[in-house]
């Protein structure tokens, strides 16, 4: 069985890992992060719910952001609200040791004046619903 250790990422991915309970990759997770860490195209991954996919985008995701430039790197689309914020949060657990690294959650029903606010002063991540 593979393990988080094996599959390319950096000892702050790891301690934020194995901090979240993670013992070993999910078969999502275990096809997707090398292709995520190792190649510059586009992926596809279907897989019921709870079966890893947030942590088999986001930990290459969080790896390969590049905290240096202060602008947005990716946009994480989701078709809910409820959604947006469950990604949001767990991206910023999988980052609790990334340093400046920033993620910031854009939906509808809270405050814009706040959300600009945040985006104006760059953000590396931003997870959105649309509406």
């Amino acid at each position: 069985m593979t393990e988080f250790e094996e599959l390319g990422f950096t000892p702050d991915i790891l301690n934020a890992v194995r901090e979240l309970g993670f013992d070993h990759p999910m078969p999502v997770q275990e096809e997707v992060i090398p292709l995520m860490l190792g190649n510059d195209r586009d992926i596809i991954a279907l897989a019921q719910t709870g079966t890893g996919k947030t942590a088999a985008f986001g930990l290459p995701l969080i790896q390969t952001t590049d905290t240096q430039l202060n602008v947005t790197q990716t946009l994480i689309l989701c078709p809910t609200r409820e959604l947006c914020v469950q990604i949001t949060g767990d991206l910023n657990d999988f980052a609790r040791y990334r340093g400046k690294l920033k993620i910031l959650a854009v939906y509808g029903g809270t405050s814009y004046e706040n959300q600009i606010r945040s985006l104006g002063k760059g953000v590396h991540i931003i997870v959105a619903t649309p509406g």
